[in-house]
């Protein structure tokens, strides 16, 4: 049992204001494995306060003295991997293998990231008779979401550090206990006293009262569009600057000509990613008419070669989800799906043999989805993949582009500037061909309802600088 009783705020481990405590669950087990001190809005004003008073000392660093905190801090955490991996294999599922490379491995790489981006900011530059100079927005208001709990966190943090701002921490309460490691690494570090805080608690107390304090100058949030549209109403009291990385209905769009052996698997194990728990998973399968059948057969080969089990058992590669009330949404959008005719391959909200406990949901496939369907339009944030025909070129990029959303996207084609003209013409943050790598300096962000804003590389430090004129 990891029980915790203090919050980090101004350099020191602060006992909460209130005597509330949020209890963390195995996703394997639906068992209590930690607690967590549960926030009120005195502990986001303490934090808050903190973080204001060392801004400008921050701000006033050396930027190749803040590369170093950030080299240390990566340090600290690669040191912790198996630890880290552990802990959020339990809080979200994610299989353990694979949690040390995404979940720990990228926290660590993006602070050693943001230390060498440090150097591709220009600082300042002569225009006329100006001197443009680039300064740090002040306070940034972190509020991240359970999925990819300390990557999210270390794409806002880093950056934050590294630019020269003070930074006041809100993890989600699902998955806390990461951030708690986190935190313990900057404080080994030595980070001056209030640079990092970090308050744990509900969106509707913690997550409101950073964003609508008026000493936080910035909020970065990754989470829901419901939860963004709050954040900006928020915000918007005091003209605050507001990032948002919201949800994600991705298309995965398969050409006449692909290489169907290759791009159907890929493209299940990009949906299935974090069992189905990524804001970018390309959950719609766009593919032409003529090969529906080969595309069917391939993809349920594909789900049913899954193991199903606990995110510790080295032999799993599907865990669970993350919660109770996420296995209740994702069976309920597979009941949804068969109600609205889609026809389902392989999968259904039925619980798995064998796993009665836990928040476990059979690996599933739709097929003959047409765009009105609810599992077409609505994010399910589980392994649910939704087939959809098309007839024409032109048809497959309307219906790719026919969402509310516009984070991510996918364009397979044997011939390359084909795919390339087509990725084009998606209305999406980004586009990987033919299965192209994940890239961590690309910059990362949503058209539409998917937010604004961009993380990752030298993007995400621009994002929190604010640029003055001063002519002379």
């Amino acid at each position: 049992m990891d029980v915790r009783d203090a919050f980090y705020v101004d350099g020191a481990w602060m006992p909460p204001a209130g005597e509330g405590l949020h209890e963390v669950l195995d996703s394997n087990t639906g068992e209590v494995f930690g607690k967590v001190p549960e926030g009120t809005t005195l502990d986001v004003e303490r934090a808050v306060d903190a973080a204001a008073e060392a801004f400008a000392p921050w701000s006033a660093t050396p930027a190749e003295e803040r590369a170093k905190f950030l080299v240390r801090i990566s340090e600290g955490l690669a040191a912790r991997t198996d630890e880290i991996a552990g802990t959020i294999a339990r809080e979200v599922g994610m299989p353990l293998a694979l949690s040390k490379i995404v979940q720990a491995g990228l926290a660590s790489g993006t602070f050693a990231d943001a230390a060498v981006r440090i150097g591709e900011v220009t600082w300042e530059e002569e225009i006329g008779n100006s001197l443009v100079v680039r300064e740090p927005v002040g306070v940034l208001g972190a509020i991240t979401p359970w999925n990819y709990p300390l990557y999210q966190i270390a794409l806002k943090v880093a950056p934050a550090l590294a630019v020269g701002c003070a930074v006041v921490l809100k993890p989600s309460e699902v998955a806390p206990l990461n951030a708690y490691l986190l935190a313990e690494v900057i404080d080994e570090v030595g980070l001056p006293p209030g640079v990092f805080n970090m308050v744990i608690g509900p969106g509707p107390v913690v997550g409101e009262a950073i964003a609508g304090h008026p000493r936080v100058d910035m909020v970065s949030l990754t989470g829901s569009t419901r939860a963004g549209r709050r954040v900006m109403e928020l915000a918007s009291a005091t003209v605050k600057r507001v990032a948002l990385e919201l949800g994600g209905k991705s298309a995965n769009l398969l050409l006449e000509d692909a290489d169907l052996e290759a791009a159907v698997p890929a493209g299940v194990a990009a949906c299935y990613l974090n069992s189905g728990q990524t804001c970018s998973a390309p959950t719609r399968m766009i593919v032409p008419r003529s090969r529906l059948a080969e595309v069917e057969a391939r993809a349920v080969s594909a789900a049913e070669g899954y193991v199903l089990g606990s995110s510790l058992d080295p032999s799993t590669t599907l865990g669970p989800l993350a919660s109770a009330a996420q296995l209740q949404r994702v069976r309920g959008y597979i009941r949804t799906g068969v109600e609205e005719g889609a026809k389902l391959l392989t999968g259904g909200p039925e619980p798995p043999d064998g796993l009665d406990r836990g928040y476990f949901v059979r690996p599933t496939v739709f097929s003959e989805v047409t765009g009105e369907m609810t599992i077409a339009r609505e994010e399910i944030f589980g392994p649910v993949l939704s087939i959809l025909p098309y007839d024409t070129e032109e048809e497959a990029v309307r219906i790719a582009n026919d969402s509310a959303f516009g984070l991510a996207g996918a364009v397979w084609a044997a011939d390359p500037e084909r795919a390339l003209r087509v990725a084009r013409l998606l209305r999406t943050g980004q586009v990987d061909v033919n299965g192209a790598h994940f890239n961590p300096a690309a910059p990362f962000g949503g058209y539409k309802q998917s937010g604004f804003g961009r993380e990752r590389g030298r993007y995400g430090l621009e994002e929190l600088l604010c640029v003055k004129s001063i002519q002379r």
